[in-house]
Order: C-alpha cells, then sequence, then structure tokens
C-alpha cells in the first residue's frame, strides 16, 4: 500500500497527518508475533559498543530493534487492504571529540554493527571540527538488565485477520443500517520490539503496544448533493486488542445523550451513533458568529492541548533549534524566568510518559532514562519544559526529562513530546453540571481541522460534533463552527473543569516533527473544561 492508497482509504487530508515510512518489508501475519532472541540482541549490542570506544566515543548507546504494523482497511462491504510491515536492524549512536555521531544497519551480526559503530565514530569527529561547544550529557545511572512490557491483556498481533475483519465490516453494515450512506473503517496496529544498551552500563528490554481503531461514516441528502460526515469519538490507545471489548464499565453518558470512551471502545455502537449524528448535521443550524462561553469535551480538548501546550513546550523548539512541522516558540525562556502566566489558577498542566493507557507510555526513553511525571504549568504559571540528556543543563537541571525518541532504529533519537494532560478539577463536576451553569455556549466534541501560526500563538480550531447550549440547556445540534484563540488568553479563559471521573486520553498516533521527518504517538488526558468569552467563526461564510 503506497502512502495516496493510505490516505484515500482514512479519508485524512495530506496535510492533517504525518505516516510513517513503508520502507520495512512485508511478512506474513504469523510472523508478526516473532522476536529477537535476548542472547542476540546482548551480542549485537557489546559489539556496537566495543567498537565504539575503541574507535574513540567517550560514550556510546545502541539500539536493536524490530517494529512491527499492522493495517487493515475497510470501506462498505469490502476489505480494502491488510498490510503487515516490519523493520529490523541496529542504530549506533555516539559521542566523539564532543560531538554526536549516528550510523545504523539492517544486518544483523556483530561485525556489521561494529562497522556502523566505527562509522558513527568517524561521523562524529567529523561534526567536531565545526562544534562551537562539547555535547553536555546529563548523568543518567547504569541500569543493568531492566525490562517494561506494556500491561495489554490481549495481544493484537496474535488475534485473526479473519476476527479484525469481521469486526471491521460489522461495524459498518451497522452504520449503514442506521442511516450512513457511506463507511470506512480501519484498525492500526504497532508493536515496538525496542532493546537499548549504553556505556552508561544499562541493557534496557521493551515491548511496546499501541492500537487505534479509527472511521468515517458520510451522510447524504440525495435531493441537494449535501452530505455530512462523523469521524469516531475513540482515542488511539497504549493497549492491547482487550481495547475493543466494549466494556459497559468504561462508557460515560454524557450530555445531549452522547456516549464517550474510557479505556474500553465499542467501536459498533459508536458507528451507529455516528450515521444518526451525521444525518442530523445535514439539517443543523449554522452557528452565528460571536463569543460563546464552550464546553470542550477531552476527545476535542487534546488536540488543542497538544498544538498550544505540548509543541509551544518542547525545549528545542523554544530555542529555535526545530522549526519544522508549525515553527518554533512563544514560550521562550525568559517566561519560565519571569512566571509568565500561561493560564488561569485552575490550569494545572503536566507531562507524564507512565500513564497506564496512553500512546506515550514507556518504562524508559530511547536514551535509557527512567520515564516519570514533571509540572509543566503549575496554577497557571510557566515552570518547567521537555528536555532531553543533552539539554538538561540549558534548564540548569541535573537530569533528562526522559524524552527521547526516535521512530525507527535507522533514524537517530531526538527530543519527543511526552504525553502532556491537564489536570481534572478538584471539585465533584459532571459535564452536565458544567452545562448547567452554561447561559449562552457551545459544547463540542470531536478533532476536526485545525490551524496554528509559526509561534504556537495565534490558532483556530474546528472539531466533529457541536451543541447550541442556551439557560443550561443543550438545545440543538450546530454545524460549520470553528473558535479563535492566543494561546495564554484561551488558557486564562478556562473557568471551570469537572472532576476525575471525567478524565479521557486523547490521542495522536502518527505526530510529526524533524527534518528528516520522524513520527511519534502521544496521548492527552483531560476532563470536560470550560472555557469563558471564546470567538467563535462561521466556516460556511464567504467574503464574496
Amino acid at each position: 500500500m503506497d502512502r495516496r492508497q493510505f490516505l484515500a482509504a482514512c479519508g485524512i487530508g495530506a496535510g492533517g497527518v504525518l505516516l510513517p515510512g513503508f520502507a520495512g518489508r512485508a511478512i506474513a501475519a504469523s510472523q508478526l508475533t516473532e522476536t529477537i532472541d535476548m542472547a542476540v540482541k546482548r551480542r549485537l549490542a557489546d559489539a556496537g559498543l566495543s567498537a565504539a570506544t575503541g574507535a574513540g566515543a567517550s560514550y556510546a548507546d545502541v539500539r536493536v530493534g524490530r517494529y512491527l504494523r499492522q493495517f487493515v482497511i475497510t470501506r462498505e462491504a469490502n476489505v480494502q487492504n491488510v498490510v503487515n510491515t516490519e523493520s529490523t536492524g541496529v542504530g549506533v549512536r555516539v559521542i566523539a571529540d564532543g560531538a554526536w555521531g549516528f550510523s545504523a544497519t539492517n544486518t544483523m551480526t556483530p561485525e556489521a554493527v561494529a562497522e556502523a559503530a566505527r562509522l558513527a565514530v568517524a561521523i562524529a569527529k567529523a561534526n567536531a571540527v565545526n562544534q562551537t561547544q562539547p555535547v553536555q550529557l546529563a548523568p543518567t545511572p547504569g541500569l543493568g538488565e531492566v525490562s517494561y512490557r506494556t500491561p495489554i491483556r490481549r495481544n493484537a498481533m496474535e488475534v485473526p485477520i479473519a476476527e479484525k475483519v469481521e469486526l471491521l465490516l460489522g461495524v459498518n453494515a451497522a452504520a449503514q443500517a442506521a442511516g450512513a450512506n457511506f463507511v470506512n473503517s480501519q484498525l492500526f496496529l504497532v508493536n515496538e520490539q525496542k532493546y537499548f544498551a549504553s556505556t552508561d552500563g544499562s541493557y534496557i528490554d521493551q515491548d511496546v503496544h499501541r492500537i487505534w481503531a479509527p472511521f468515517t461514516v458520510t451522510a447524504v441528502d440525495m435531493t441537494t448533493g449535501k452530505f455530512r460526515s462523523r469521524d469516531g469519538l475513540s482515542a488511539p490507545m497504549g493497549l492491547g486488542y482487550e481495547y475493543l471489548d466494549g466494556n459497559p464499565a468504561d462508557k460515560l453518558n454524557g450530555p445531549g445523550g452522547i456516549i464517550s470512551y474510557g479505556m474500553s471502545y465499542d467501536m459498533r455502537e459508536d458507528a451507529e451513533a455516528a450515521a444518526r449524528q451525521a444525518r442530523e448535521k445535514l439539517t443543523a443550524k449554522s452557528v452565528e458568529p460571536g463569543r460563546y462561553d464552550l464546553v470542550l469535551d477531552p476527545n476535542h480538548l487534546g488536540l488543542t492541548i497538544h498544538e498550544s501546550v505540548g509543541h509551544p513546550l518542547e525545549l528545542d523548539r523554544v530555542l529555535g533549534y526545530e522549526a519544522n512541522y508549525a515553527g518554533t516558540s512563544f514560550a521562550t525562556l525568559d517566561k519560565r524566568r519571569d512566571r509568565f502566566r500561561y493560564g488561569s489558577e485552575i490550569v494545572n498542566l503536566f507531562a507524564d510518559k507512565t500513564q497506564v493507557g496512553s500512546l506515550g507510555a514507556v518504562g524508559y526513553d530511547d536514551e535509557g532514562v527512567a520515564c516519570k511525571r514533571w509540572p509543566l504549568v503549575d496554577q497557571g504559571i510557566l515552570v518547567d519544559y521537555q528536555c532531553t540528556r543533552d539539554q538538561a543543563h540549558i534548564l540548569g537541571k541535573t537530569a533528562s526529562d526522559g524524552c527521547s525518541y526516535a521512530d525507527s532504529w535507522s533514524t537517530v533519537q531526538f527530543q519527543r513530546m511526552p504525553n502532556v494532560s491537564l489536570e481534572p478539577g478538584r471539585t465533584p463536576m459532571t459535564a452536565a453540571d458544567m452545562i448547567s451553569n452554561v447561559e449562552n455556549g457551545i459544547y463540542i466534541l470531536g478533532r476536526g481541522s485545525f490551524s496554528i501560526d509559526q509561534q504556537r500563538y495565534n490558532a483556530q480550531f474546528g472539531g466533529t460534533l457541536f451543541y447550541e447550549i442556551k439557560n443550561g440547556q443543550i438545545t440543538q445540534p450546530l454545524e460549520d463552527v470553528a473558535y479563535q484563540m492566543r494561546t495564554p488568553e484561551f488558557w486564562a479563559a478556562c473557568s471551570a473543569i469537572c472532576d476525575e471521573s471525567d478524565y479521557r486520553l486523547f490521542g495522536s498516533f502518527f505526530d510529526g516533527k524533524g527534518q528528516p521527518s520522524q513520527v511519534s504517538a502521544v496521548s492527552h488526558g483531560s476532563s470536560t473544561t470550560r472555557f469563558d468569552g471564546i470567538n467563535v467563526i462561521n466556516t460556511a461564510r464567504s467574503l464574496g
């Protein structure tokens, strides 16, 4: 399957997502459950470390990786594609003469890894000629032999393709029976088998699983030709196939009869609701522009957190080292020094790569640093950023935040966003309670199109479902809604946050960064949240 087929099948615009490379070889589904013997990984790693230090490296790390993907793609009653891929190899990163060097090989022998290590050292020494300051690595303890496994109950790679196809085609049929004219549905499954070793004395074996089950239904008015779509309200998760069990205990019955999902997802139920709601959108009232109090569901707010908090607080963007994919950041270092007000006093935003079920959850990052949770915005005040080992000294830190990641054995690890989330409110409050206190507002669910400037300061966000709120009641569906924001003003307008019982994860399965581009997966948790007096525009209006 090429990139064009993938985009067409998923209904995803080219600007909306960065796809992973399909350079891995195609394999049979039965091979997705295979692993590399631990002794083999250790031999390869030791060969690389020994060759690197022997060639003059003051530091080296070796990553042995086996990256597995399965995509199952359907439309209506047809299976459009089933893709199984594997990419296996070894990457070696070194410091020599104070500079970084990197090389990789897909030849899985100690001799080939040793040669890659020597090449990495040669590259580092060549880079050192133009290096103005030597790399400063924050110390991290050698951990010996340790491991991490995503806590799954059912390995999705072991589930027969026939069962997956039956699920998706059943979802499609249910959506059509409920009123959809068209429907496409997919399963995206990822397993990263990663082994990290370093001259610090760490040998870390990790087995990481992720799952995503998106769909889009479309309803058509056959008289006028008008059509409207509704995407699924699931989130990609760091879970196994058990996520698709549809456990009733993980459902949340929200305002307006909307069903939301937490750590388990009923795809068929959501598709049936999506068909009905797509039909409602055909006759929904077009929004009147103006200022509204917005009630934002976690499945929507996650994208706003991602773009207005997650990316602007990546330290490489703050420093101007990274400008690909929507630029640098307004949240410069002087703002942390001056205790810049990022939001209202109830806004507490945190980073956490240990959150169970999240896409970014791992035990250790790709520099061998144990992962943790730490605050970014405390009671509305900017207090920290996201950094790696070679960035920690810039912030006056003595340790990395554990934010290093590479999307393949063949790409060099660099600073990537951890899970960034909004703490739930401390006062008991449901979404219905919140809406009951809104006089003139809009309830927004699901992600839509968005745009953001090169400083992550001015932005505009759409959504999937919109409902008018009048005098504490949801009155009718709306269409053509998008809100405009300036990051600190938007977060300063945060006036209420639902409690922990409403907390859910949003996810970005293919988050792009860097040049050459890499992808990562990251989650953003929140509870339903209110923002007062936000400017809403009508996206259907023409200036002509």
